[in-house]
């Protein structure tokens, strides 16, 4: 039988300074692409909202993201990640590192001390009607209700108490046809803040939530006059972000804490994945 391979994984918890905070994420960095069906079942074995996948190509990063049950066209919190244990479990010296996304296009990250700094593109909103199916869902009437890029619905709420306090109902929001069901409301504590919920697609409550920061940004840049803005989700775990709009672009800073370091390894024909 042909020995297995074996991967290096870490685990970070990113847009957060503190261990246990933010959103943990996975990351596998590769040689070479290891089969579809092989990075999904390692994603499903993790069992985190999100593990990233990169591979280095010439001067930049083609990277991947993958949900336990699907691979995702952006990540926010994974990519931070991996820009993480690229400059400080890898030890890259410069401070920047060009990704790429076959899903997404050019992306990047910098270095701005103890802060990393994503350049993601802005996505527009288009405003679309309630349903009742979605208010009950939710458990909350919203003001407006938006679709955006990625099949996902945004819902303005009355205030970050409401954004919250709100408990869902996560079965019959798995019912609905978005992949994504975002929730956002003015600041108390922050300009603004949001919660992610993805059943559909096997995410209950996402805890941080870089990529709807791409369409949370231009909107909340709009409304609130500023083009920079500080950002919380305020899930259970709760996270901070640092964002500007940029033109057609937009800028989200976090910082990001390793959690863990370790193998896994993979059979030979690929079919499994078991951690280690």
């Amino acid at each position: 039988m042909a020995e297995d391979m074996k991967l290096n994984i870490f685990q970070v918890d990113a847009f957060t300074s503190d261990l246990f905070g933010g959103n943990p994420a996975a990351v596998v960095p590769l040689e070479a692409w290891l089969p579809d069906e092989t990075m999904q079942n390692i994603a499903a074995e993790n069992n985190l909202s999100e593990t990233a996948f990169f591979v280095k190509e010439d001067d930049h990063y083609h990277i991947r993201w993958f949900t336990p049950t699907m691979e995702v066209n952006l990540c926010g919190h994974a990519t931070l990640a991996s820009a993480h244990v690229i400059f400080n479990e890898l030890g890259l010296e410069r401070d920047m590192i060009a990704f790429h996304s076959d899903r997404s296009g050019a992306l990047s990250v910098a270095r701005n001390g103890d802060r990393l700094v994503l350049d993601f593109p802005a996505y527009p909103l288009t405003e679309i009607e309630d349903s009742e199916a979605l208010t009950q869902a939710v458990g909350s009437v919203p003001s407006k209700v938006w679709e955006s890029q990625g099949n996902m619905v945004f819902l303005r709420l009355e205030s970050e108490e409401t954004v919250r306090e709100l408990k869902p109902d996560l079965n019959a929001m798995a019912q609905l046809p978005y992949d994504e069901v975002i929730v956002t409301a003015p600041g108390k504590t922050c300009d603004f803040a949001s919660r992610m919920f993805a059943p559909r697609i096997g995410i209950p409550e996402d805890p941080v939530t870089g990529a709807i920061h791409c369409t949370l940004i231009p909107y909340w840049a709009e409304q609130l006059g500023k083009n920079e803005l500080f950002a919380r989700q305020v899930s259970k775990r709760g996270g901070e972000l640092f964002c500007e709009l940029a033109g057609e672009r937009v800028k989200i800073g976090g910082n990001a804490v390793t959690y863990l370091k370790g193998e896994i390894y993979v059979g030979a024909g690929h079919e499994n994945a078991a951690g280690a």
